[in-house]
């Protein structure tokens, strides 16, 4: 059962990375062709994809939250005192999971691509300020 749950929840997250990279595929691709204009840009957005990927299965994945269903975890009750127990892996706590893992690997995505497209954009910036000056000093 425990590795039925790993294994559930590793392939949610490799599904939610695997549609993000489709999604994102093309737009990085423009981007980095615009901005390196060499053909180097096929190596970054594959770094940039394979990026996503790992970014998506490790906030996917909590271990550090997910050891609790294999083994005592201890949660101090309102009087102070510490009790262990085993946190039971229900249907309910599937399904919780299941959206964690969802919303955990979009999160992780959501901000490796926005300090992507942060730095994208001052790069845009540049080469279009560099572009200007160039045509200026032309005409």
């Amino acid at each position: 059962m425990s590795f039925l749950f790993l294994g559930s929840i590793f392939i949610v997250s490799i599904i939610v990375s695997f549609i993000i990279a489709k999604v994102f595929n093309l737009p990085i691709k423009k981007i980095l062709e615009r901005i390196i204009n060499d053909p180097i840009s096929d190596a970054w957005r594959k770094y940039l994809i394979f990026a996503i990927y790992i970014t998506g299965i490790s906030s996917g994945v909590r271990i550090w939250e997910i050891e609790r269903y294999f083994g005592l975890s201890e949660y101090v009750d309102r009087t102070g005192t510490t009790i262990e127990k085993v946190v039971q892996l229900t249907s309910e706590r599937w399904t919780l999971e299941i959206l964690r893992t969802i919303i955990e690997a979009l999160q992780g995505i959501s901000i490796m691509l926005l300090v992507f497209f942060i730095f994208a954009l001052i790069a845009f910036v540049i080469t279009k300020s560099i572009e200007s000056r160039q045509k200026n000093k032309t005409n």
